[in-house]
């Protein structure tokens, strides 16, 4: 399923916004956690002591792959819960995944995350809006200039993901999903020898 006519313009002036709210330049890594505080959305772990013990030790052991991360409506407001047991920069992505889902104010009950996708408790057919929350939330990590940025600098997927916190796979997604490289090949290549150079950071 496609994304919306537009959605992507719009999920970049969306991302770019926050990122100001948040006092950080297009080219940085995004703290998903203190975007979550930003918005009063506060983040448990699974080894909060009023969990159910059987369902953590069930989502920590044997289904730990199935469970990433829930966003749970709470009053007028909502929480995050994230499966603490996975890789940090996991975590990350699972956080803004959900913190995506606040910003674009998608209606939810339960949200479970299990590998990079949610699963709704009380409605099914949500493929759209994952689809919108995924593309925000990889927009948020690493924006379409940043990634054009590191393409141009001819960084490598291992290099962006060390350097804006997050997953190989995710890098790769949004490089690939950005069109970053393709494009910094062109450009490159539309220059005459010894004269190429990046874009200015930005």
């Amino acid at each position: 399923m496609a994304l919306r006519r537009g959605f992507k313009a719009t999920a970049r002036r969306l991302a770019a916004d926050v990122r100001a709210e948040l006092g950080i330049r297009t080219y940085a890594p995004l703290d998903p956690y203190a975007l979550a505080a930003l918005y009063g959305v506060e983040v448990f772990t699974l080894d909060e002591p009023w969990l159910p013990a059987s369902a953590v030790a069930h989502f920590t052991g044997p289904a730990v792959e199935s469970f990433s991360g829930a966003l749970v409506q709470v009053g007028t407001g909502c929480v995050i819960v994230e499966n603490h047991t996975h890789e940090r920069n996991r975590r990350r992505s699972t956080v803004a995944h959900e913190m995506a889902h606040v910003l674009l104010e998608h209606d939810f009950g339960v949200l479970v995350t299990a590998g990079g996708s949610c699963r709704s408790g009380v409605e099914s057919g949500r493929e759209a809006l994952e689809q919108e929350a995924a593309e925000l939330s990889g927009e948020l990590l690493l924006p379409c200039t940043a990634a054009r940025t590191a393409a141009f600098r001819g960084w490598t997927d291992a290099s962006v993901a060390r350097y804006f916190r997050i997953s190989e796979r995710m890098a790769r997604w949004r490089m690939n999903v950005t069109g970053a490289r393709r494009i910094a090949r062109r450009s490159l290549a539309a220059l005459a020898p010894g004269t190429a150079s990046g874009p200015p950071e930005t």
